[in-house]
């Protein structure tokens, strides 16, 4: 069994969904995690709250209560891409991620991921992660290295400050072939309204108000495949891919 040696974080939602206990609502919260292993891991006292105090299978529901936990996995693949470290000072470490590595732990992954891999390299355990890229794309993703100013940059994402851009190389259709370079320099905005599908990890356009928006330009184009810039305005899961 591989365990994380940094514990997940979990803040009780602010409506209790009609539990009694901690362990209630973490069965319903990961119902793919078997309730004998939560029931486990709390009598094991690997599940507790910010002070430390640890969580019994009694203990109440507590509205916005933060819980702490570690998550274990039976075995682990490893990712053999590297990342780098691009900048860093008190208070931001900048990191390269490669194809393939999760930026936080999910899954099957526990210790391969950017967080864990820098939180060992640079001996600052309370790094963390202010914002998120898919597991298989590469890019560039910031790290709060000071906890003190991390609600700081956490506000630039949620106010809009920060502009994020992706590139993506896509196979073009038939029609589109015929256009041939004319495509080089054309941009699209695209507004959609996306809700989550079936698996619960998908998302689906359907009709009603748009609530993701993005605007996609074209920078290079050969005989079957195009070069795309990718600039998301809002921040929905998946909305690029979509």
């Amino acid at each position: 069994m591989i365990t994380s040696p940094y514990p997940s974080v979990l803040s009780l939602p602010q409506i209790n969904p009609g539990v009694v206990t901690v362990l209630e609502y973490l069965i319903i919260k990961f119902p793919h995690i078997n309730p004998a292993i939560w029931r486990q891991r709390i009598g094991d006292g690997k599940v507790h709250r910010h002070d430390h105090s640890l969580i019994t299978a009694q203990s109440p529901f507590k509205e916005q209560e933060r819980i702490y936990y570690y998550r274990e996995v039976e075995s682990e693949p490893v990712i053999a891409a590297a990342e780098a470290i691009i900048y860093q000072d008190a208070h931001i470490l900048v990191a390269y991620k490669p194809h393939f590595l999760p930026v936080i732990p999910g899954g099957i992954f526990v210790n391969e991921c950017l967080q864990n891999r820098l939180r060992r390299a640079t001996g600052i355990k309370s790094l963390q992660a202010v914002h998120r890229l898919d597991r298989v794309t590469a890019g560039l993703v910031i790290f709060s290295v000071n906890p003190a100013t991390r609600h700081l940059y956490h506000h630039l994402f949620e106010s809009g400050q920060i502009q994020k851009t992706y590139q993506a190389i896509a196979h073009l259709n038939d029609s589109q072939q015929l256009i041939g370079k004319h495509l080089v320099g054309k941009s699209w905005e695209v507004n959609n309204r996306l809700v989550r599908s079936q698996p619960r990890f998908t998302m689906q356009v359907v009709e009603g108000e748009s609530n993701s928006h993005s605007i996609i330009t074209c920078i290079e184009q050969s005989v079957v495949e195009a070069l795309f810039e990718l600039r998301p305005i809002t921040g929905k899961t998946h909305q690029l891919r979509v």
